[in-house]
């Protein structure tokens, strides 16, 4: 356990401390005969998302630099062990490392970035929310290796499985209580040990689909790191690290080693600790930030694998206590060589994948981004890119299943578009996780507590063109047991196709399937009748943009504020 002035407050042990613990040197030639502190080396990083090559547009710069790619991460990480000393030096993730990935791992099921972070030297990561994208079962496969139970080895080679550890802490099978994987590692260093405790966010189940945690419970993160430090140290281990997929955000004057303005689930979770953990290796919001939170180090490598934390932890080597811990974030710059290893198994995967990524379905008139435009001082409105979604998944089912409306969630928009010619492969990178869409009956009234649980979860629904409201800045917020009770949505206001909506009458609405199991919060969607799923949603928006080219960012005007009109 690590606390601040420890080294401080030890100075000028009383005759009964002399007495009761052994001589206190008093020589300098005594003192240099002490046990020097072990130093650890963390390298650190989250949310890589299968970002195998460098992100394009904004994912892909950083602190003013352009950054990312496993072929300059894994160089920079050789680096990063090569200027500590090698054998004390362990790597280590917070979760994300696949899930909403570019076609170049999505297409091989993320087999190519495990792959990529094995052979980078990764040694432990913590599950996070992607990481249950395609199930349980896959989790372990991946883990594990073997072929895919039904795309088999793509590649044509056997998959081996992970190199490195996932650890799950807190997610259990319902049927036994046990926990789906190992909950914690032990590492030893010098004869020092070090524990991993690996999480994901209690949330998990409201973020991901169904179908993916069918047959899990997730536990509360702090609640469970304390179970398991208790544990540890049972076990001889003071060091104590917790890999978390869940993270903060700090204010936006900060960079990316400052803590500014500290927000958000990690501050709690982090406060309720035991004194025990020492660190906390954080992820989830994408966010870049180096804390200290209640006498933990917090850390965050933002997304992308476009930073490495460099942690340095001095651990007494004879009580196994960390005496201190201080990090930094490092850009993951283009400028270093690419790690010829990586660079070739980039190349087997692109030649496995053939010409499909290249094929353009599309072209854009301008850079369309999934930016969102900020809504009475927060950003909670429309996305250019979100609405051109919404739009695509309504012509894909108006004809077919008679919708009148369609609306897109923000956590599946996953990247920009550039102006110029669209690939497949840049459609699936901005919708990688293969939805169906799904078109549904909802009253009138339903729409309205719809919109009004935006309020609640602080998520913007992107609606279709057909889509008009009115957002009232001084209305009341329902709650999450009564979403509907909110009044930010001015009643009258709500219009499909230029209609006012009767909250008796009863409209087809498209959503994904995600939204329509109550994903992200959106519990009201459930209540809707007459389910009919359609196309991918990927298919039905490379269908859009071949049909529409050149396509054009949409308007942001189908949300609008009561300053903007006063009177409905």
């Amino acid at each position: 356990m690590f606390i601040p002035g420890m080294r401080r407050a030890a100075v000028g042990l009383t005759a009964l401390a002399v007495a009761a613990f052994g001589a206190v040197a008093t020589s300098p030639e005594q003192a240099d005969a002490r046990p020097k502190p072990v130093d650890v080396t963390l390298l650190a990083l989250n949310d890589f998302h299968g970002n195998l090559e460098p992100p394009s547009g904004s994912s892909g710069t950083i602190a003013g630099q352009t950054a990312g790619g496993v072929e300059f991460l894994a160089t920079h990480l050789a680096e990063l062990r090569a200027a500590a000393k090698k054998k004390n030096t362990i790597t280590v993730a917070a979760g994300d490392l696949i899930g909403a990935s570019p076609l170049l791992s999505a297409a091989f099921h993320d087999e190519p970035t495990i792959e990529a972070l094995s052979m980078a030297g990764l040694d432990y990561a913590s599950v996070g929310n992607h990481e249950f994208d395609e199930g349980a079962a896959e989790l372990l496969r991946i883990q594990n290796g073997g072929c895919h139970p039904v795309d088999g080895c793509a590649d044509g080679t056997p998959y081996r499985g992970a190199g490195f550890q996932y650890l799950s802490a807190n997610a259990f099978k319902t049927a036994t209580g046990k926990p789906l994987m190992a909950p914690y590692a032990i590492h030893k260093v010098q004869g020092v040990k070090v524990g991993f405790i690996g999480m994901t966010l209690e949330g998990t189940p409201q973020i991901v689909s169904q179908q993916g945690v069918a047959g899990l419970s997730f536990a509360d993160e702090a609640d469970t790191a304390n179970r398991y430090a208790r544990e540890l140290r049972r076990k001889g281990v003071q060091a104590i690290v917790v890999l978390l997929h869940e993270g903060g955000t700090q204010a936006a004057t900060g960079g990316i080693n400052d803590c500014v303005g500290m927000t958000g689930p990690i501050v709690d979770i982090t406060n309720r600790m035991d004194p025990s953990i020492d660190v906390v290796v954080s992820g989830h919001t994408h966010q870049a930030y180096n804390c200290d939170i209640n006498g933990k180090l917090v850390t965050s490598a933002s997304s992308f694998g476009r930073l490495v934390t460099d942690i340095d932890l001095k651990i007494d080597r004879r009580s196994g206590d960390v005496i201190s811990a201080a990090a930094n974030n490092v850009v993951v710059t283009r400028d270093v060589a690419k790690d010829p290893r990586q660079t070739a198994l980039i190349n087997r995967y692109k030649t496995v994948l053939g010409p499909v990524a290249d094929r353009q379905v599309g072209e854009t008139t301008t850079a369309i981004t999934k930016t969102q435009e900020t809504l009475f001082g927060t950003t909670l409105g429309e996305s250019p890119l979100g609405n051109l979604i919404a739009d695509a998944q309504l012509a894909a089912t108006d004809d077919e299943q008679n919708a009148v409306a369609a609306f897109m969630n923000p956590g599946g928009v996953r990247a920009d578009l550039n102006a110029g010619p669209v690939t497949y492969e840049e459609a699936f990178t901005v919708q990688p996780f293969a939805n169906n869409l799904v078109t549904l009956d909802l009253t009138g009234a339903q729409l309205y507590c719809v919109l009004e649980q935006q309020f609640v979860t602080g998520r913007t629904l992107y609606p279709s063109a057909t889509v008009g409201y009115v957002v009232d800045p001084a209305g009341t917020t329902g709650t999450v047991a009564d979403p509907c009770a909110g009044t930010r949505v001015v009643r009258g206001s709500l219009t499909i196709g230029g209609t006012p909506v009767d909250t008796a009458a009863t409209y087809r609405v498209t959503v994904n399937n995600f939204l329509a199991g109550g994903g992200d919060g959106f519990s009201a969607l459930t209540g809707g009748t007459n389910l009919v799923t359609g196309q991918i949603d990927l298919d039905a928006f490379v269908d859009y943009l071949t049909a529409q080219s050149p396509v054009s960012a949409p308007t942001l005007d189908r949300i609008r504020t009561t300053a903007e009109v006063p009177a409905v």
